[in-house]
């Protein structure tokens, strides 16, 4: 220890006070916005003003209008839009020029018990601690004032050219709502609101202050207070430690750190909060934020290692079985004794309903929202969140549900399912009780189904044998035609004189048995049934008006996926009025056919292997023949895509010229355009780009 004291000896000593006469009242301003050279000390300050609690500070300062650095045209043109033309002693800018401008504070740090401000004099450090650090940015709240002047104006006017019919309006009936008790839940969210916390800065006064320069003979005399008092020793005692209280001080004993939940909004989830959470409250917890949700993604979501059998019986718990995904109960959301938070209706109500909407996806992939609000009668608002929880709106299809049905799930648990199809029955039997329906009303009624029947092996096989014995006459008298020479008699079917029914669009789930099939065959009673062959046939005019629409489709789009043409061909149907559909039942199969036979070729682009394109996706479809001139530029560019998954622009340009010999640019961008997408700098067939 000697000889380490002798190498680093003591130069000097000095002795450190600390002041406290403005402990409580220092503030350190920063300016990061202009450098430390250029500092505001000449310019004019014209106004300040503080909120002590929360550490606000607002500084006016004068703008040299005279600079030949200041824009006369853009000073007038601020001062207008805010001051308006008028002139008022609540302008901003009385000059009618902007000639000052606010300098507002943020809280550079939120603990400042480790910053001090000192001062250094005769050999002493007076140290004063911080109040608060705050930096100093330009305000642009005469912006806002500006916009509020133009909705004024823009208010002035509508109401101007109203108010001549304001005395002919009639009475209308108005509906009155009584404010329920806030639930505890509800109050804490609207304390954390953004809203609540800008209301309760506002309710701070502001404290005006009168502001001194740096050579002002006040401010000489304030910073006088940065200096001890008192430099007895005695009255320093903070400073003044024994050498054991010292290290105390440099080393504290270990204690045990107190976790402290971080405040934040209601709906914010922390999953490092939630692994120290037991299994079941863990999965009520996600759930409930949630709402819907597959099972595998629910394990995902828990730590690895999570037994799935002991998830599976803490979420039967809290949530019910929808088309294979898991959805909240609504008794988890809505707890016995609290309230909507839109219209207060009792949350024994509110659950009701919500059973309602979920039993309706257990029947059908799409509801729709007035006939849900028609039969629980509820508010518009209630019925919203509903179906906000677990379903989308699409367009002409009412509210689908939000998850692809999770047919994995089902065929692995089909005890689950089973014990799930059985809670809804149960649910089913009490909503019908309490709204007063029955399952058969949600029926599609255009097109009444038959009721399933189940045709063996062995009765198909008999129902052929009667059918060849009863045209066995038919075909012997064909055949002792044939043997003697006669011409060939075409046996003539008789014409139905029955209407063709229309297809039947409600959803599969909605009903067993579509367009009266019986395991994926039409069944006996079916219009579609041929009883000479066993098996369904279509009209001609459906493969008329179905070669009809590829034609115009293709005339139009040029390239379309199977996927795409699906999904408008499914718009074409929808569009199509009631009774006047002339389509049964149409497979993939059936429409790949259609396009093919419609001047149309499959394209086969060479996706990439990491590809998330869907099958359909993947199934391209060119137009391969209109009679122009145009099409052999169209079949070059497809057998560019057969090669290369995308292509770029001067690639197609060189392979049209090595052809055809010059091309122009407007048939060039005449092809990409019909044919192609174009995204960074590539070219893509349309509907091959993935997102």
């Amino acid at each position: 220890m000697a000889s380490g004291d002798d190498d680093d000896p003591i130069i000097e000593e000095i002795d450190v006070y600390l002041a406290k006469s403005l402990a409580d009242k220092l503030y350190l301003l920063q300016y990061p916005v202009r450098p430390a050279t250029m500092t505001y000390d000449d310019v004019s300050h014209l106004a300040a003003k503080i909120k002590p609690k929360q550490q606000r500070v607002e500084l006016e300062m004068a703008i040299n209008t005279m600079s030949p650095n200041y824009c006369r045209s853009k000073g007038e043109q601020i001062a207008l839009n805010v001051d308006g033309t008028t002139f008022d002693e609540t302008n901003t800018y009385s000059t009618k020029m902007m000639d000052k401008q606010t300098f507002s504070s943020i809280q550079a740090t939120t603990n400042t018990s480790r910053y001090a401000a000192a001062v250094f004099r005769k050999g002493e450090l007076h140290v004063t601690p911080l109040t608060g650090i705050l930096q100093m940015r330009p305000s642009f709240s005469y912006l806002d004032k500006a916009d509020n002047k133009t909705r004024e104006r823009e208010a002035a006017n509508e109401g101007g050219d109203s108010s001549q019919d304001e005395a002919e309006e009639e009475a209308k009936a108005i509906t009155v709502r009584f404010a329920r008790p806030e639930s505890e839940q509800a109050r804490q969210r609207r304390i954390q609101s953004y809203e609540f916390l800008q209301k309760k800065q506002a309710e701070e006064p502001w404290v005006h202050l009168h502001y001194h320069g740096v050579k002002d003979g006040r401010s000489e005399h304030e910073r006088q207070y940065l200096f001890c008092q008192s430099v007895d020793a005695s009255e320093n005692s903070e400073l003044v430690k024994t050498p054991k209280e010292y290290l105390a001080m440099l080393m504290p004993p270990l204690e045990e750190e107190k976790v402290v939940k971080p405040v934040g909004p209601s709906n914010v989830l922390s999953m490092a909060q939630l692994r120290t959470l037991p299994l079941g409250d863990q999965v009520k917890t996600l759930m409930k934020n949630v709402k819907v949700m597959p099972f595998a993604n629910l394990m995902g979501l828990l730590a690895s290692g999570t037994d799935s059998t002991a998830a599976l019986r803490c979420i039967q718990q809290v949530a019910l079985l929808v088309q294979g995904n898991w959805v909240v109960k609504s008794d988890v959301l809505y707890p016995k004794n609290t309230c909507s938070p839109h219209s207060g209706v009792p949350a024994e109500v509110l659950c009701r309903g919500r059973d309602f909407v979920m039993w309706r996806f257990t029947l059908e992939r799409s509801v729709m929202r007035k006939e849900i609000a028609a039969i629980i009668k509820l508010p518009p608002e209630d019925v919203k969140e509903f179906l906000e929880h677990v379903a989308a709106p699409r367009v002409n299809r009412g509210w689908e549900f939000l998850l692809p049905t999770d047919v994995d799930f089902i065929k692995k648990h089909p005890d689950i399912t089973h014990r799930q199809h059985m809670l809804w029955l149960g649910i089913q039997s009490k909503l019908e009780k309490v709204f007063n329906f029955s399952k058969e009303d949600f029926l599609p009624k255009n097109s009444p189904q038959p009721d399933p029947v189940h045709v063996t092996g062995e009765q198909r096989l008999k129902m052929a044998h009667e059918r060849a014995q009863a045209n066995q006459a038919s075909l012997q008298k064909d055949l002792d035609s044939k043997r003697t020479g006669s011409r060939v008699h075409i046996k003539q079917e008789p014409v139905s004189d029955r209407e063709e029914e229309p297809m039947d669009t409600s959803s599969p789930s909605s009903s067993s048995i579509p367009n009266g099939s019986v395991n994926g065959y039409p069944s006996a009673t079916s219009p579609a049934f041929d009883h000479t062959n066993g098996n369904g046939g279509s009209p001609s005019t459906s493969a008329l008006e179905l070669q009809d629409f590829v034609l115009k489709t293709f005339r139009k789009h040029f390239v379309v996926t199977l996927n795409e043409f699906k999904r408008l061909f499914n718009l074409h149907l929808a569009s199509m009025p009631v009774g006047r559909n002339v389509f049964h039942s149409i497979s993939d199969h059936m429409l790949q056919d259609a396009i093919l036979h419609s001047h149309c070729k499959q394209i086969m682009v060479p996706f990439p292997a990491q590809s998330s394109a869907a099958p359909d996706e993947q199934k391209v479809f060119g137009l391969w023949e209109t009679g122009e001139e145009f099409d052999k530029h169209r079949r070059l560019l497809y057998d560019l895509f057969t090669k290369n998954y995308k292509v770029r622009r001067n690639m197609v340009q060189a392979r049209l010229n090595q052809e055809f010999g010059d091309v122009c640019k407007a048939d060039v961008d005449r092809l990409l355009n019909e044919c192609c997408s174009s995204h960074a700098g590539m070219w893509y067939l349309k509907g091959t780009i993935q997102s």
